[in-house]
């Protein structure tokens, strides 16, 4: 990697030039994102999973532009106008706005006013206004006429289109407009369309809005750039013409000097008219690009956080459990699963209106939970929900079975897919949608990978931002989850194993064939035995598959293979078997990690190990807890100010997060509602159990804000 990028990615992430160049060694030689991080942190000086990722943004990102430079440098080249200096320009850019801006006076370009005068011969009267070689512009101007150009105004006229594209293929002119709507306010105004349209009305807070850019929140910009889209909303900078027109002037006059008045004349006019015609409207364009990525780039980080947390949201392990879709008219779906999550029965109960067979639905419950012995019941939190929490709890259940509320969200998505069909091919989506709700409670990890994160409905305007980088965003975050919890080799399915490390859906699909053919992994070495799985991607997945009851007790912990030399060194010294050390804390205490530094292996690898070696195959998830709603609260109407309630965090957005309280509408608990001490930063996670106050009711447009209390 070039010396400017690695500089630029230091810089930018605020860490050491050698750390990048090293990462983006690691990157060019095949190396994964979670084996960076966690095996290679003497050559990266410790940098976690997200400067990793963005590292490798970045690297991907320059060698893109290292193609559009080449493009670029042999068009400039074939025109005979690439002299040494531009190149070298070219080549330092590290913006590809500057790049391109370097590009504009060369690239091919519609036929335009400026082509049609350059065609009649007008090039050297432009020439002569613009570096002041004639005082008297009409005398100039009237050499020039013609067939083409019938009088000295038709021509004075021409070479001003010459200059006005001159000005507006400037770099230095373009840069100064772009510092100058920077700093100026956004408006947005109603639409005709919009005025009679009541779908526009979501977006009434924006008919006649105005904010400074720089200050715009993302989610306020994303907002109204959708109005924009659908017709309902306009949008405009309001940078001030004469006060940008007397920037360009006076900056050209800097650059070539002050001209004589008439001359003047003709330049104000066509700098001017360079930007009403072609430099606003080009810049404006710009900016709103640029905030758009800023917003873009942090909507897609909130994205990517919310379903980090979702992703390593607490699990309740290998228990056998009811699932229970909630629903009124069609009944409950029921499904009971055991501990593997295997479907073992399903069927239908109707506690609600309008058929109220309570009864029935009560020895039906209790005849399932007796017979398939369930210790856990999730519970769907969409339509019925509530109500079907308040008719479980009154059963008499058994003192280890656990009542818990489950986010549906996407599980329809999952119910339709080809994934679900595959799996169940024999049940219809109402069975598989149930079969995920459980699954789900079992373990989220395991069971969301299997869907689209977008269709998961963790975040702000997903469907709105740079679909390019959310997918980058979301993949990265499922591969840094999956690698960070590590993966049972013998029973992870393969949409799991595909996230892996080094290993991807062609080698996931190989491994099952071959668990499937060989009984299961004994070893990690074994992987190798797996066709098209070689040394390398056994070196990026090795140390985050783990093997329960294996041969060798390592491999069901972090320790990757290439280390297991060093443990081996350790019990010697202990005299001890390596088996004996793993999973013995009081031993693994007593050893000095600096006794066992090697070349390849620093004191941060080491640590690492007798970490691991303490807790070998540690979950870092907690563990999940029940909750329960206020049971006097029901609809939106139960609700009065000043109430102090349980909830749980549904949604986190960067104005604040959205707190399922067991009613229909989800109440929305400002960032400034949070408390004091935050800095902006919102200190909730998904799925978090919190209690909070209420502190306003609209029932006319359904809307409750809280305020958070602890």
């Amino acid at each position: 990697m070039k010396n400017q990028y690695i500089q630029y990615i230091s810089g930018l992430l605020g860490i050491k030039d050698w750390q990048v160049e090293n990462c983006a060694a690691l990157i060019e030689e095949g190396a994964t994102i979670p084996f960076i991080s966690r095996y290679r942190k003497e050559r990266t000086g410790g940098l976690d999973d997200e400067q990793v990722a963005e590292i490798q943004h970045w690297t991907d990102t320059f060698a893109e532009m290292e193609k559009r430079k080449e493009t670029i440098l042999a068009t400039i080249e074939s025109l005979g106008k690439l002299t040494p200096e531009l190149r070298e320009e070219i080549e330092s850019c590290v913006s590809s706005t500057a790049l391109e801006d370097l590009y504009l006076p060369f690239r091919p370009k519609r036929r335009t006013r400026a082509t049609a005068a350059k065609e009649a011969g007008l090039g050297p009267l432009a020439d002569a206004i613009y570096n002041h070689s004639t005082r008297d512009p009409y005398r100039e101007a009237a050499k020039y006429t013609g067939d083409k150009v019938p009088d000295a105004e038709a021509a004075l006229s021409g070479a001003r289109d010459i200059i006005a594209e001159r000005i507006s293929d400037s770099a230095i002119a373009r840069e100064a407009l772009r510092t100058i709507f920077r700093t100026k306010r956004l408006t947005s105004k109603v639409t005709k369309a919009g005025t009679t349209s009541q779908d526009a009305q979501k977006f009434r807070t924006y008919f006649d809005y105005s904010e400074p850019l720089s200050r715009m929140a993302s989610h306020r910009l994303l907002a109204i750039l959708r109005g924009v889209s659908e017709g309902w909303l306009s949008v405009k900078i309001d940078a001030d013409a004469e006060k940008c027109g007397n920037k360009l002037y006076y900056d050209y006059c800097q650059q070539v000097g002050y001209p004589q008045p008439e001359t003047g004349k003709q330049m104000r006019a066509a700098i001017d008219d360079a930007y009403k015609r072609l430099l606003e409207p080009s810049i404006s364009t710009e900016i709103l690009k640029e905030y758009k990525a800023k917003a873009d780039k942090e909507s897609i980080s909130v994205f990517g956080e919310n379903l980090r947390q979702l992703l390593l949201a607490p699990p309740v392990g290998q228990k056998r459990t009811m699932a229970i879709d909630p629903g009124f008219r069609n009944g409950c779906k029921i499904v009971c699963l055991d501990e593997h999550g295997a479907l073992l029965h399903h069927e239908i109960i109707y506690p609600h209106p309008p058929l109220n067979q309570k009864i029935k639905a009560i020895s039906a419950l209790s005849r399932m939970i007796d017979e398939f012995s369930i210790e856990a019941i999730a519970i769907g939190n969409g339509t019925a929900s509530r109500e079907t929490e308040d008719f479980v709890k009154r059963i008499h259940l058994p003192e280890n079975c656990k009542v818990y509320m489950v986010s549906e969200s996407g599980a329809s998505i999952y119910s339709a897919s080809e994934v679900a069909r595959q799996e169940f091919p024999d049940e219809d989506v109402t069975v598989r949608g149930a079969v995920s709700i459980g699954r789900r409670l079992m373990d989220p990890l395991s069971e969301l990978v299997k869907i689209d994160p977008k269709s998961i409905g963790v975040g702000q305007y997903q469907y709105d931002v740079d679909q390019t980088l959310l997918k980058e965003k979301l993949d990265n975050t499922v591969t840094i989850c999956v690698n960070s919890v590590g993966v049972d080799l013998n029973t992870a399915s393969p949409y799991l194993l595909a996230y892996v490390s080094g290993i991807g859906p062609s080698l996931a699909g190989a491994i099952i064939k071959y668990r499937t053919d060989n009984g299961g992994f004994h070893s990690r070495q074994e992987l190798l035995k797996v066709p098209r799985l070689g040394a390398k991607a056994f070196e990026q997945a090795a140390g985050f598959l783990r093997i329960r009851g294996g041969s060798n007790p390592l491999d069901n912990s972090a320790v990757h293979p290439e280390s297991y030399h060093i443990v081996d060194r350790m019990a010697t010294d202990l005299g001890i078997p390596a088996s004996s050390l793993a999973g013995n804390a009081t031993l693994c205490a007593k050893i000095d990690p600096e006794k066992y530094i090697e070349e390849d292996f620093g004191l941060p690898t080491v640590r690492d190990i007798l970490k691991e070696l303490a807790k070998p195959g540690r979950d870092p998830r907690e563990s999940a807890t029940e909750f329960s709603f206020a049971e006097d609260i029901h609809d939106i109407e139960d609700l009065s100010e000043g109430m102090e309630i349980p909830g749980i965090v549904t949604n986190i957005t960067d104005f604040g997060a959205f707190v399922d309280i067991g009613i229909h509408e989800n109440g929305l608990i400002h960032i400034s509602k949070m408390g004091e001490g935050n800095k902006g930063k919102i200190p909730l996670k998904l799925h978090q159990h919190i209690k909070v106050q209420v502190i306003g009711v609209d029932l006319d447009r359904r809307r409750i804000s809280l305020k958070l209390i602890s």
